[in-house]
């Protein structure tokens, strides 16, 4: 069990985002938020990792690197060329 004290203008912003979040209750709402930050900590894994991995019907095809950003920015370049040559 944990107790935390907020100031009053995070106790504020807490209140907003949970009236946007009607089927949540503060600790659900907490707890979320702790998960979704934990996760983006991870740093062994990548972005795409992070967000659950590349959709496989669009990118079949694709090379297993293309998430690099020299890969990506050669794969463009290569769409380019071609649809304008």
């Amino acid at each position: 069990m944990l107790s935390v004290r907020l100031d009053p203008e995070t106790e504020q912003q807490l209140a907003d985002i949970l009236s946007h979040e009607q089927n949540t209750n503060r600790s659900e709402l907490i707890k979320r938020l702790i998960k979704e930050r934990w996760l983006t900590l991870k740093l062994d894994r990548t972005f795409v990792e992070r967000r659950g991995g590349h959709p496989q019907h669009l990118l079949q095809d694709a090379p297993p690197d293309l998430s690099e950003r020299g890969t990506r920015k050669q794969a463009i370049a290569n769409y380019l060329k071609h649809r304008h040559s």
